[in-house]
């Protein structure tokens, strides 16, 4: 599996009732490694497991951050050392 690191960015209609669902899909599933929010309180990042750029993304598009529009999402596949 690689890496891919998942970036949320709060949207003006952010809602922190979809705060507790965010990481526990991730959690259940096993692929969460790291994860938490900017000290500027703008979002958050977390690293993830996955067999592909396109399963990364359906992962975090599944977010409940992302589904409701709390925030937005950037994936990148990082080549962690």
């Amino acid at each position: 599996m690689n890496r891919y690191l998942l970036i949320t960015n709060r949207t003006e209609s952010f809602n922190s009732v979809d705060i507790p669902g965010h990481y526990e899909q991730l959690k259940q599933n096993n692929r969460l490694e790291l994860y938490g929010p900017f000290s500027d309180v703008s979002g958050g990042a977390y690293l993830i497991k996955a067999e592909s750029l396109e399963e990364a993304i359906a992962i975090g598009n599944a977010d409940p951050l992302i589904k409701s529009g709390s925030s937005t999402l950037s994936v990148k596949e990082w080549l962690t050392k």
